[in-house]
């Protein structure tokens, strides 16, 4: 990454091991020998050593995170989509010593087909937007650069009792639904998403569901937040009250502090939307949702902030086929359209009528459910 003013940045040392976390099956399949034909010249040049770990089946990365000794590696790259990634953090954050192992940089090398972490560091870096092999080859070079800095996560607690950490969003509705539907279509790389989004347009759906926030900035008329650092907490389990941060036994995860178990209601200080019925709501903390779509463009890696979208009912096609074609430029919000709503927050509940509708949770599908974050 490009150093910015007020960024605090570490360097990886020199000679540099690297376990490199690999996904053959991602994207379009070509991961493995773009690997070997991109990358691993660039890094032979950049004195980084390799540990090339193939991945067999779902959830293989996340179990050898978990339970793999990582001393002897300096940094964790993976080489795949984002749900590789995801996999990768959720199983860093099950190990015991999960505090002084997410110290240990991460690198995204892009080998799927959504490839947003990958876009979003590039766009961060200052570099032109690119994507497929240009854009490999400006995360290897970031990656030989040995510049690292730190990434927000997100907690996500669902009403099931599941405890998931995310680094790159949270959605359901329109957008949700392109990203699985899309799935069959993964061996035409980028283009999957385009014929994903005029399959789901041609069955827009109406969500219905609650969904509030505490916004990052306070909005005019609402009461300001209370200054009792001891609210009571969940860490997913309904109603078990933790003990305030900074107080947690050794290898317990970090407090929700800014949420209430979700069987209460959300506190006062939070917004709650009038409107109860969606086309989409999605919450990003990157400023890619793909190679091709800056949907937050105000968005940095650890700005502390979770990037809020909503698209109330009654947009028509038209009107939401022209803000996803903007969305490539990052312009959607200069449209100034009525139904669509973009909000900084810090912490946000969603609450479903029914079980209607994919979830998503990096790309990833997750059960219909009241869910926070």
């Amino acid at each position: 990454l490009s150093p910015r003013p007020g960024d605090s940045y570490g360097v990886l040392p020199r000679p540099c091991r690297a376990l490199v976390l690999l996904n053959p099956q991602s994207g379009a399949g070509r991961a493995l020998e773009d690997f070997q034909a991109v990358v691993q010249p660039m890094l032979a040049e950049a004195d980084i050593a390799t540990t090339v770990f193939i991945t067999e089946r779902p959830h293989h990365a996340h179990e050898k995170v978990r339970d793999e000794d990582l001393s002897q590696w300096d940094t964790l790259v993976v080489m795949a989509g984002d749900g590789l990634l995801y996999e990768v953090v959720n199983g860093l954050m099950e190990r015991p010593d999960w505090e002084d192992t997410m110290k240990k940089p991460l690198c995204i090398l892009p080998g799927g087909s959504g490839n947003a972490l990958a876009a979003s560091i590039n766009h961060y870096a200052g570099n032109d937007h690119v994507a497929k092999k240009k854009l490999l080859t400006n995360c290897a070079f970031i990656l030989c650069k040995g510049l690292h800095t730190q990434m927000d996560l997100v907690s996500l607690s669902t009403a099931s009792g599941k405890r998931l950490f995310s680094f790159l969003s949270f959605g359901w509705g329109f957008i949700s639904d392109v990203d699985i539907d899309s799935e069959k279509y993964r061996r035409l790389g980028n283009a999957r998403f385009t014929l994903g989004t005029l399959q789901c347009l041609a069955k827009l759906r109406v969500y219905q569901g609650r969904l509030s926030y505490l916004p990052a900035v306070p909005e005019q008329g609402t009461p300001p937040a209370p200054r009792d650092p001891y609210a009571p907490v969940t860490n997913g389990q309904a109603g078990r009250v933790l003990p305030p941060a900074g107080t947690e036994a050794a290898g317990a995860l970090p407090t929700d502090s800014l949420l209430v178990p979700l069987c209460q209601p959300v506190p006062a200080h939070w917004t709650v939307v009038p409107e109860e019925e969606f086309v989409s709501v999605y919450a990003i903390y990157q400023s890619h949702l793909g190679t091709n779509m800056l949907m937050a463009p105000a968005a940095r890696l650890h700005d502390g902030c979770i990037h809020l979208f909503y698209l109330k009912a009654g947009i028509s096609r038209v009107a939401l086929l022209k803000l996803f074609l903007a969305m490539a430029r990052g312009t959607h919000l200069d449209l100034n359209c009525p139904h669509l709503r973009y909000v900084p927050v810090r912490a946000f509940r969603l609450e479903p009528r029914t079980a209607a509708g994919i979830m998503t949770v990096d790309g990833e599908a997750l059960a219909c459910e009241p869910v926070q974050g």
